[in-house]
Order: C-alpha cells, then structure tokens, then sequence
C-alpha cells in the first residue's frame, strides 16, 4: 500500500515540498490541505496587483488545484487543519464550506502553516476598513475596497517591507498615506544611516511618517450626521460592513491621523499554535524547531517556510527569516526527505531587496547593529558612488555600508540604497559571504565593466577598498 503525505498549508513552501515530493516519489500519496481559497501564489506581487501594475490578480497565482491534480497531487482549498495527532497519525480537517469535519491519516506529515500579520488587540482593530495582507482575499479585499469606497487617507502600521511597498502602492490611488512606526527609523532591519536614506525618498513622495508611536485605537466615525447615515443605511439593509462603523481616524501617542483605511505592514508571527499543540517543539524565535533535513522533534513530521526557524550562516544560529526565497528551498528539502530522498537545507545569509518609489533598499548579512549585538568585532564602511559611468544619462548614486570583522576583515553584511544597479550587487556581496570572503577577497574581484551597466571602478570595489585602508 503507497504511503500517504498530507502537507498543512497550500504556499510557497507546500507546494513547493508537494511538486518535489511528487518528482522523487511517483507512488506516493500527496495530499495538501490548505485554509484559504487559493494555492500556490505569489503574495510578494499582492502590492503591485493593489497599485495596479499586475491588473489580473490571476498573473499572481502560479498552479490551481486542477493543475496540481493532473501531476497527482490532490489540493484542497477552504480546508483548515485544525488538529494534528501524531499518535494516531491523523489530523483533523475542517471543510470551511459546510463547516464539516473529517479525519485523514498520514505517513508523513509537512507542515507548512505560514505566518500571520501581526494585528495586536487595539480596539477597533475590526473595524471595516483595516486589513492585512497575506492572502488572495486580503488582496482582493483592499482593491475592492479602493475602487469601491474611493478612500482619500491611508494610514499603514509598520514601516518595513510591507508598509514601504504599500505606500507606494496606495499613493498611487491619490491618497494622502501617513506610515506609523513603533522603532526610531524606517526600516529597522537597516543602520540608522542608511534608513534615513529611505525616510527622505519617502518624505520626497509626500508620505508622512510618525515614528516613535505606537497605535492606540481605531476609531469609527465621531460626527452626529454619519453616525445617523449609518444607521439609515442599516435600517434600509444597505450597510456594506457587516452593520457596523467603517474606519475614520487612527489613534497614537501623539496623533490623531484621518483614516478612511489601515493596513497593517508590521512584521509577521508564525502560525505554529497547532504545531505547538501536537507537542512540536519550537525554538527561541517562537517559530518550529527543525533540522537541516527540516525535521521536527517527532517522527516522520517536517516543517519549512514562514512556520519554521532558518540557520544564519554567520551567527550560526537558528533565526526567524519569513521570506519567500527560503520558504521554497526549505519546501523542497522537506518534499525530498519525506517522500524518501535525501536533502539537506543550506543556511540563510539573510538577503533582502525591497522597492518603494524610486528607490531600491537591499541588505545581505547582519548590519553594523546586529553584528555587534551578537559579540562580533565589527566595523564598517559608507560609501557614495555611481551606478554606472558618471557621464552615462542613466547613471544613479548608490549608497553602499559594508559590514566587516576587524583583525580578519572577515565580511560581515552589506546594505545598499539607490535608484539604479543594487539588486544585482547585493547578490554578489551575498555570494561574498556564503564564500566567508575578506575584503582583500571582495576588493579583488573581476567585474564586468562597460560605461552602460558599471563603472570601470565597481562601487562594490570601491567600498573594499576603502575599508582596507581604514
């Protein structure tokens, strides 16, 4: 009799552990339970498909359940698990349709549960109008909402990678957008140097930040003639939300910001309350302890993605890194273990590129900060230089930081903030650092050179030698 796989969660990393498992295993039984309504999409296109620059949110979604039926692998979408018993190897499944309930046993078991938008219990947190972003039916409510309410003020709590692509996304819609963030700068993931680079370019496009404050409630409107137009819509059965108060105001320490819609943009948790109730154990981060197989403590039971820790190369440690990039590649290392093969996950160095307006924000390794946080001699180097010949008319500043470990001048990380060429060059520092390169190492690099795409002294080059001399 074939041995069944059951997979909890329809993403990046179960789809991809099912299309793997599938390939080193054609007996197997593959079978994904997924809570939402959609599989296999690109969540990293939510803010563009909002904007307008993907105008068919289908271009987001990679396979469909018929799809990855016709290669064996049976998907059930609108089906949450919602109890795992690793005695009986059964999980409990509910049919969100018609709210049944039905048992199915497994041989091995991927859990894959993603995480959750941070949404801390402000009151009016479920207002109509205040969303997250995680979901095909988060995207769709929040362009739904755009065209069908016309909101003129966007607040966004959280100033990261979500927040910064999200006022990009809904200025677009001509909103006035107001990003609120607990850190003292945006993008906390970056040295407050290079953060201040983000913060101008969004000041440059009208975004108002409000940094140092948390939220403290969601208000609803306050004037005597909307609260009676509510009412008369709810009377005459025409009130949108459910019957309550739509979003008017967002509340902070020092503020009241107007608000005919939020997002939260803060960073994600992981979803691991039904792991952790199966007696999976999880690790310091909060998220699923594994191995680099993407075992769990129990038997026959993997984890992989946005649910479970990562290993950092430099820090060699477990760590949280939620991304899509890691998400995938855990997925098929899970999918290869558990349908018999054999594979082993690679550690994360920690690389990352975001776009908002104009500007391109990436970061490799551990910041001045974070190095130093974990007990590394480090120091570091800013540097000012063009992305391409100076005389080129596409030529663009990059600011370059590179992170380095005196005595050794071992690399450490890299960030880069700029209008042109810092997607690219962020992944040869992230090559540096798998390779445990030195600036000798990185300053002595053969790199293309052509006056449209570098000049002839690469600011990658420039910074290691710059820091070489220090």
């Amino acid at each position: 009799m074939a041995e069944r796989l059951i997979i909890i969660g329809g993403v990046a990393a179960g789809m991809s552990a099912a299309a793997k498992a599938r390939r080193v295993n054609a007996d197997l039984e593959i079978v994904v339970y997924e809570k939402s309504g959609y599989i296999s999409y690109g969540a990293c296109g939510f803010p563009y498909f909002i904007k307008g620059d993907v105008p068919r949110l289908e271009d987001l979604i990679a396979r469909t359940p018929e799809q990855m039926a016709a290669q064996g692998v049976i998907a059930h979408v609108c089906h949450e698990v919602v109890e795992i018993n690793p005695v009986q190897r059964t999980v409990r499944v509910m049919d969100q349709k018609n709210g049944r309930f039905l048992t199915d046993h497994w041989d091995k078991l991927i859990i894959t549960t993603g995480a959750s938008v941070n949404r801390p219990p402000i009151p009016g947190a479920n207002l109509p109008g205040v969303f997250t972003l995680r979901t095909v039916e988060d995207a769709l409510a929040i362009r739904h909402w755009l065209v069908e309410k016309k909101p003129k003020h966007a607040v966004i709590v959280g100033a990261g990678y979500i927040g910064l692509e999200m006022a990009e996304a809904l200025q677009a819609h001509n909103m006035a957008v107001t990003l609120v963030e607990m850190a003292d700068q945006v993008m906390p993931g970056l040295d407050a140097d290079l953060a201040a680079l983000v913060q101008a370019e969004l000041q440059a496009h009208g975004v108002q930040i409000c940094l140092q404050q948390a939220v403290k409630s969601f208000l609803g409107p306050t004037l005597v003639r909307e609260v009676v137009r509510e009412v008369a819509a709810k009377v005459q059965g025409e009130a949108g939300e459910n019957g309550r108060l739509r979003i008017h105001e967002v509340l902070t320490a020092n503020n009241i910001l107007a608000a005919d819609m939020v997002v939260f943009g803060a960073g994600g948790r992981p979803n691991v309350a039904l792991a952790q109730a199966a007696g999976i154990h999880l690790g310091q981060s909060g998220a699923i302890t594994v191995d680099d197989q993407q075992r769990t403590n129990l038997p026959n039971v993997f984890a992989a993605g946005a649910a479970a820790e990562s290993r950092h190369l430099l820090l060699n440690k477990p760590v949280y890194w939620p991304l899509a990039a890691p998400a995938n590649k855990q997925g098929r290392v899970a999918g290869t273990n558990a349908a018999g093969g054999q594979a082993t996950s690679e550690a994360v160095v920690g690389t990352a590129v975001v776009k908002t307006f104009d500007l391109a924000i990436a970061v490799t390794g551990l910041t001045e900060k974070q190095a130093q946080s974990a007990g590394l001699a480090a120091a570091s180097v800013t540097i000012e230089a063009s992305s391409r010949a100076h005389y080129m008319p596409d030529s663009a500043p990059i600011h370059l930081k590179l992170v380095y470990e005196t005595g050794t001048e071992r690399i450490l990380g890299a960030q880069m903030v700029g209008k042109d060429g810092v997607a690219q060059r962020i992944d040869v520092m992230a090559a540096a650092l798998r390779a445990n390169w030195t600036l000798e190492d990185v300053a002595g690099l053969d790199l293309a050179y052509a006056p449209p795409f570098a000049p002839v002294w690469d600011p990658i080059l420039l910074a290691a030698n710059v820091a070489r001399k220090n």
